[in-house]
């Protein structure tokens, strides 16, 4: 979106009918020329766009959001500058994954370091943590999660690969985790973030860092990739207040 009104071109989006009024209106404000709701998760969303949008427009371009070299390059960057700030490796880094454009990003940055990598899923959007079991992509029947922006059915196959390696291991939060986070994060450090980000954290704050980390400890150098913001605003955080701490 950014970048076809950057470059003078419209752009339009397509997302899920999970989609909120109040996502589709930030949307709108980045730049998208229009927003079209179809399907009810992303992977119906995203095969619309490309079976039936894309055809339509010869000089239509597709961005995909999170399988693609060039996101997992902008994304590397996170790594490098994390290595450069503590002129160190970080003895590990934890990322929340959807369709694993951040976490391929994040491994392909660290590639030849000894960081270990936790991956975090919720419950009912863990498509990773389930390929990872089952050694193969799989793609779950549908998205019941909370934290519909970690929704996509199917991982990038590359992100199946990066959680293949020995220096990677997938953890699954519920979605009450995800939440009791988001509230705590708000409190501590006054900062609002969307359940897919909570997902992160919940290690932190619920004591399974030692879980998701081998060979973790109170002197381990533990980096969060806090992100994720857009979809929360604080009466949803007062809700979550109410209904799960």
């Amino acid at each position: 979106m950014t970048a076809a009104k950057t470059l003078g071109y419209p752009s339009t989006v397509i997302v899920p009918s999970s989609t909120k009024p109040h996502m589709i209106e930030k949307i709108k404000l980045a730049g998208a020329s229009e927003v079209v709701q179809h399907g009810a998760t992303w992977f119906e969303a995203d095969t619309y766009l490309r079976e039936q949008v894309l055809p339509q427009d010869k000089g239509g371009v597709y961005v995909p959001p999170f399988d693609h070299p060039e996101v997992w390059n902008g994304n590397a960057t996170i790594a490098q500058e994390v290595i450069q700030q503590l002129s160190a490796e970080p003895d590990a880094v934890v990322c929340s994954v959807g369709g694993g454009g951040l976490f391929c990003g994040i491994a392909q940055g660290l590639q030849g370091t000894k960081t270990r990598i936790a991956v975090v899923e919720t419950k009912g959007a863990e498509s990773l943590h389930e390929a990872i079991k089952a050694g193969k992509l799989i793609t779950l029947p549908g998205i019941t999660s909370i934290a519909t922006s970690l929704g996509a059915t199917t991982v990038a196959p590359k992100a199946l690969e990066w959680g293949l390696k020995e220096n990677v291991r997938s953890v699954v939060v519920s979605d009450e985790e995800a939440c009791r986070a988001c509230v705590r994060f708000a409190e501590d450090e006054r900062m609002l973030v969307e359940p897919a980000c909570g997902a992160t954290i919940a290690l932190a704050y619920e004591g399974r860092l030692a879980e998701a980390i081998e060979g973790f400890n109170q002197d381990s150098v533990v980096v969060l990739v806090v992100c994720g913001g857009r979809n929360v605003g604080l009466e949803v955080i007062e809700e979550w207040k109410q209904k799960y701490c």
